[in-house]
């Protein structure tokens, strides 16, 4: 029976301990092992793409953030304080929830070519809320980076497991030094490190694996501004 990266690796631990053996684990060819539990829970965040799941977060400073995504159709939602963004097949529409009068502002649908428009998340970045998409492109820079230092263990959060990895020296990312834990299911744990030098602290509240329809739309009584490549509209949300 073939085991799984994480699983052969947690092997050679326990072998390890019980032999007294492996007395260097920063011999040559740790990196690749090392790698392949980075690797594997990148993986694991790529096929949460496909899941349908509704989670919230506790953000340094007392906020609160909820992730949620669907299928059939294929859409997702971030709330943020301050914000919100949902991504549909019709648009991607950020809403601005801060003031007494609610905006939101609909632009063109994303694509597989064409992702939504970096500063459409730019709120819930300044809220303090980190994306998993961005939490997977550090992942991914670390398993190019043969010299990063990682340190794993498994936890438990809001219920669901999850496994943990601080990780060190990693080139070429928007942070060298962060933890993070992915749930078994692919979904952001938590995350601690500094993105664009401000300190980013999420933690895992809740998760639940049906969604309401309702956690897509926009805000009620909210003016809605449609820059769909269409003459420039503005009427109350229905």
């Amino acid at each position: 029976m073939l085991l799984s990266p994480r699983r052969a690796l947690a092997a050679v631990l326990v072998l390890c301990a019980a032999t007294a053996g492996c007395s260097d684990l920063d011999e040559p060819g740790q990196g690749l092992a090392r790698n392949d539990l980075v690797s594997e829970l990148a993986a694991q965040m790529s096929g949460a793409a496909g899941l349908t799941y509704e989670a919230s977060y506790q953000l340094s400073g007392g906020g609160t953030a909820t992730v949620a995504q669907a299928q059939r159709p294929t859409r997702s939602a971030y709330v943020y304080p301050g914000g919100k963004v949902t991504v549909t097949a019709d648009a991607t529409t950020q809403c601005r929830t801060a003031t007494n009068a609610t905006t939101c502002t609909m632009t063109a649908p994303a694509t597989p070519t064409s992702p939504p428009p970096a500063k459409v998340f730019e709120g819930a970045d300044g809220a303090g809320m980190v994306l998993p998409s961005t939490v997977l492109a550090l992942l991914n820079a670390a398993v190019l980076d043969n010299d990063v230092e990682v340190v794993q263990h498994d936890t438990t959060i809001a219920g669901r497991h999850a496994t943990c990895v601080r990780l060190s020296g990693v080139d070429d990312a928007a942070t060298r030094d962060f933890t993070t834990c992915i749930t078994n299911e692919g979904a952001l744990g938590s995350f601690n490190g500094f993105l664009n030098s401000i300190r980013v602290d999420v933690a895992m509240t809740h998760y639940a694996e049906k969604v309401a329809d309702e956690m897509f739309e926009v805000p009620k009584a909210a003016k809605l501004v449609d820059r769909r490549g269409r003459p420039a509209a503005q009427r109350p949300a229905s």
